[in-house]
């Protein structure tokens, strides 16, 4: 990111988002069909380099195993109604129907009841017998509370994010969870984020994730720009990270860890941007949310929303747009970029020539200001 003066002593750095980039196509194209989306984590091989955010407008135990069922990795919020209540429809239902000047505050209300551990367990069993990998999340706050009944359930992917997660957390009156000495006691991989420096990104990697998450969730639910002030557009922060991973290839003799856009991947266009600017996989909420058979009954928040002291989210009305077999994987109905992503993203990797996600990294982007 180049540098440019706002002030007397004050420098910033230019930065892009997914919208501010365009995919410049090749000399050669090929056929969809011989394109492979699969993907590979540790011992994991998926179809689709599709994540399932944990937010509990976008997957339930059902969702999880619908989403691996179609390729891809649903990711269950361990904080969520579904460890909160024995059967949460109920709640889900009163959120998706409030009036948008009662929802936050009732929200805080329905989140205020306990996270059960025997619920821990029983919704990862729940995911277990379908027979997909099963994908959990935790908050950095709650991981060193709740991370052993998470492992004892049987997790294969343990996943922790926040809006920022660093390795080092400082902190006068509460003892920070040791993440490179968390993440090396346990025996299943984990990511972790998010971040969106190159900096932030090599402490994780040095502490030993397996993949980090470039971002800040939450995307079109999110509002950390406007109450925090903090931002870091997507098409500079994965290219960043993604060039912070070569750094520690080198550094590290050849340990690769995998870099996931999580926030502002909304259309299938926005996929195939985060791919071509270096990320291995994306993580979507909005567009999964969309789907019939998700929760939010066509509304969708995240934690950040829910916060019980500084909400940094809204509850937003994303609509109904078809099944999740529909929008992950077609036939499309519509032209917006919506459904059918993966085959939107085999599509441009096709028009760009390219068979595999690898390659497909290494394409040529232009700024493009509309």
């Amino acid at each position: 990111m180049s540098e440019i003066e706002i002030g007397p002593g004050k420098r910033a750095k230019t930065a892009y988002s997914f919208d501010d980039i365009a995919i410049v196509p090749s000399r050669r194209t090929r056929n969809p069909e011989d394109v492979n989306l699969s993907w590979q984590i540790d011992a994991y091989k998926f179809k689709l380099p599709f994540l399932a955010a944990p937010m509990d407008s976008v997957v339930s135990p059902e969702t999880a195993i619908e989403i691996g069922k179609l390729g891809g990795l649903g990711v269950l919020n361990l904080e969520g109604l579904w460890t909160r209540y024995e059967d949460p429809r109920i709640q889900l239902g009163e959120i998706a129907s409030l009036p948008a000047e009662v929802a936050i505050a009732r929200m805080q209300q329905i989140y205020a009841e306990p996270i059960k551990p025997e619920l821990i367990k029983e919704r990862i069993a729940e995911i277990r017998k379908a027979g997909v990998v099963v994908a959990a999340s935790l908050s950095p706050q709650k991981t060193a509370d709740l991370y052993k009944d998470v492992i004892a359930a049987g997790v294969d992917i343990f996943v922790i994010r926040g809006t920022t997660v660093s390795a080092e957390h400082v902190s006068t009156n509460l003892e920070s969870l040791n993440l490179k000495k968390f993440i090396y006691e346990l025996d299943v991989p984990v990511i972790v984020g998010g971040v969106a420096t190159a900096q932030g990104a090599q402490h994780l990697m040095r502490a030993g994730a397996a993949g980090v998450l470039v971002g800040f969730g939450g995307g079109s639910a999110h509002t950390t720009r406007r109450v925090l002030g903090i931002a870091v557009p997507m098409a500079s922060a994965v290219a960043e990270v993604a060039s912070a991973r070569r750094d520690y290839l080198d550094e590290s003799g050849g340990r690769y860890v995998h870099v996931i856009a999580d926030g502002s991947v909304g259309k299938s266009g926005d996929i195939a941007k985060a791919i071509a600017c270096g990320a291995d996989a994306v993580m979507m909420g909005s567009p999964l949310a969309r789907a019939a058979e998700s929760p939010g009954k066509g509304w969708h928040w995240g934690f950040e929303a829910r916060h019980p002291e500084l909400p940094r989210g809204d509850r937003v009305h994303v609509g109904t747009y078809g099944t999740l077999q529909e929008i992950i994987s077609g036939p499309s109905r519509v032209s917006d970029g919506t459904m059918n992503l993966a085959g939107a993203l085999a599509k441009a990797m096709a028009t760009c020539g390219y068979s595999e996600l690898k390659e497909f990294q290494r394409v040529d982007v232009v700024l493009d200001r509309g």
